[in-house]
């Protein structure tokens, strides 16, 4: 009988960790998405899907090597930036030990 609350809160204390990564990880996905979203409204003719997640450093070169070079504005190269830098904290969360097991068990993969 003694063992049983030391069990019920331990499992409890692993499930609440569990939640608590997964939502994390669910938000920097979703921050991601929505980064690539109002880069797209703001420069369509970049020819960016709504809800695709693509490589920053890939829009970055195609906007350089097309005609596209008078129009980089302050708040998209902001954006690309905050981009690379959720893609980058994203990565690196996934690869640190606790938090790699939450990330294979619900199936997060890198960006």
């Amino acid at each position: 009988m003694g063992y049983i609350p030391l069990f019920l809160t331990m499992g409890g204390a692993c499930l609440l960790f569990f939640l608590t990564v997964r939502n994390t990880l669910m938000k920097k996905l979703t921050l991601q998405r929505e980064l690539f979203t109002k880069l797209s409204q703001v420069h369509p003719e970049l020819g960016l899907t709504n809800g695709e997640i693509s490589d920053p450093d890939k829009i970055m070169a195609n906007w350089k090597a097309g005609n596209h070079k008078e129009t980089i504005s302050q708040e998209s190269l902001d954006l690309i930036r905050e981009l690379k830098i959720n893609r980058l904290q994203y990565n690196n969360l996934i690869k640190k030990a606790p938090y790699n097991w939450v990330a294979t068990i619900s199936g997060f993969q890198s960006i």
